[in-house]
């Protein structure tokens, strides 16, 4: 049997690095599926840092997870969805993509970020917090798209 893939968007790093619960989202998230995130997240996440402990706290939360970047050769579904979505900023775009790309859900409090994103799974954080293992949650997640 294989491990159910998603990806993790900044909110859930956030909540991880500097939130009240424990265990965090992350961790969950973690102990039910292959996670992954993006080089958007990544690039997001460092540009918040303000000290060394914090970059190290980032690169350690990231360092269990697959990293994934944009793929040229697709630059034009890329600027097609840009092109569809006018309303959505850019970088959730460039995720939304990298997760379409992938056929992989996102796991994100941030549902409006990724409005009229045709196609993209968005798996919100209090379905992980339920105890359902990983394909129970991607089916509640889907069923709620």
């Amino acid at each position: 049997m294989s491990v159910p893939k998603i990806v993790v968007h900044t909110d859930v790093f956030l909540d991880h690095l500097w939130g009240t619960r424990h265990p965090s989202v992350l961790r969950q998230a973690m102990s039910k599926f292959f996670c992954y995130t993006t080089v958007y997240q990544a690039i997001e996440l460092f540009s918040l840092a303000k000290t060394e402990e914090e970059v190290k706290a980032i690169e350690d939360s990231m360092a269990a997870m697959k990293l994934m970047g944009l793929n040229p050769k697709n630059a034009r579904k890329y600027g097609e969805l840009i092109s569809s979505n006018r309303k959505t900023n850019w970088w959730n775009i460039l995720v939304a993509g990298l997760c379409l790309e992938s056929r992989l859900p996102i796991l994100t409090d941030r549902k409006k970020d990724f409005g009229g994103i045709k196609g993209l799974v968005i798996v919100p954080t209090k379905l992980i917090e339920s105890g359902k293992s990983g394909e129970e949650f991607l089916r509640a997640a889907q069923r709620q798209n």
